[in-house]
């Protein structure tokens, strides 16, 4: 079989299933569970095949359309059908909203097998369908994680820490000061508070001392933002990259990701004391996808401070940015901004950031 190249922002937009402008297009918005695939649609009369009956090659063509994102879930950037099989069962009443859901069967290098449902609100279920797919081309997507106000509950720990560390040399460090400050280097945030004077061995001392102190007040109380382990889970099974990119010090990443038994779900892990330069340079992030073998243009870039979605975006990246640090309106430059990560699941991610 041979298939025409495709180009993917033109494909989505103008799909006939979910493509947002095709103005005779469906126009799903598949979501992801981390099990079942699934959308919602109503039939209109143009839709209909006898009188105010869903045509069945409409019930078709969402069976089929939810099956393909299905796939999408599974690290598949595209996948052709090769044989479908649907049974109708009941009548679908044009105006009466259908409940699609679709999953994969069985996975293997270049076939993936599926079933789907289309059913309506009280469970009566329209038609049952099984597809076969031919694998033509795997994801490219990877997904690189700031930690401290992304994954991490960990702001109050750094703020009382560096406090405490600034008071201990006279100096008023206030709730101001941290957030413009917060997910840059160690060095760069003691030279901006004490001046760039200090020595070297100064700022190490300085940073030492932070960093004990957080990890005292952080060492069993550190919690994951909402909606955290349910996001890496859904990545991780649908075999796309992750990178842990923080400019903490590593130790600081080894006892958080400990604390969360997070550490499996990432292929590598980068830490502030790898690069020369901190956020906003994209050095981080650039030395992320060097590691992982990926090119910028893959990566989605979660972060949650404007400096760092400033790095993301200077690496050539996409940027998703969380509301947890800082409000919606100091983080416009990242391509989607989210409250929590509750509200973000992997379709949206990987298609929509």
């Amino acid at each position: 079989m041979e298939i025409p190249k495709l180009d993917t922002e033109y494909t989505t937009r103008l799909c006939f299933g979910c493509g947002e402008n095709n103005p005779i297009g469906l126009k799903l918005k598949p979501v992801y569970d981390g099990e079942k695939v699934r959308a919602e649609f109503t039939p209109r009369e143009f839709h209909q095949g006898w009188d105010n009956a869903t045509h069945g090659g409409i019930l078709y063509t969402l069976l089929d359309e939810v099956a393909a994102y299905a796939l999408l879930c599974h690290g598949i950037y595209f996948g052709v059908t090769t044989k479908s099989e649907v049974r109708f069962k009941h009548v679908a009443p044009t105006g009466e909203p259908i409940q699609i859901s679709a999953w994969v069967t069985k996975l293997t290098k270049r076939l993936v097998e599926t079933k789907g449902v289309l059913a309506l609100k009280d469970n009566t279920v329209i038609a049952e369908g099984s597809s076969l797919f031919y694998v033509w081309r795997w994801s490219k997507k990877t997904v690189l994680w700031d930690m401290d106000g992304v994954i991490a509950d960990s702001n109050s720990f750094h703020f009382t820490a560096w406090q405490e560390t600034f008071a201990n040399r006279g100096v008023n460090f206030t709730k101001e000061d941290f957030t413009k400050l917060f997910g840059t280097r160690n060095d760069f945030i003691i030279r901006k508070v004490l001046g760039e004077g200090l020595s070297k061995e100064d700022i190490g001392t300085i940073a030492q001392e932070k960093e004990i102190s957080f990890r005292q007040k952080a060492k069993g109380n550190i919690k994951s933002l909402p909606g955290v382990i349910k996001l890496l889970e859904a990545i991780k099974r649908g075999n796309f990259k992750l990178a842990l990119v923080s400019s903490a010090p590593k130790e600081n990443i080894d006892l958080l990701t400990s604390e969360l038994n997070i550490g499996g779900y990432f292929n590598c892990i980068v830490s502030g004391h790898e690069v020369a330069e901190s956020k906003p340079h994209p050095q981080i992030y650039l030395l992320a996808a060097e590691k992982l073998g990926t090119q910028p243009e893959n990566c989605i870039v979660i972060e949650d401070s404007p400096l760092g979605v400033k790095a993301a975006k200077a690496a050539g990246m996409r940027c998703l940015a969380v509301t947890n640090t800082h409000p919606k309106e100091e983080l416009k430059g990242a391509d989607k901004v989210v409250n929590s990560l509750e509200d973000m699941d992997l379709i949206t991610l990987i298609q929509r950031v």
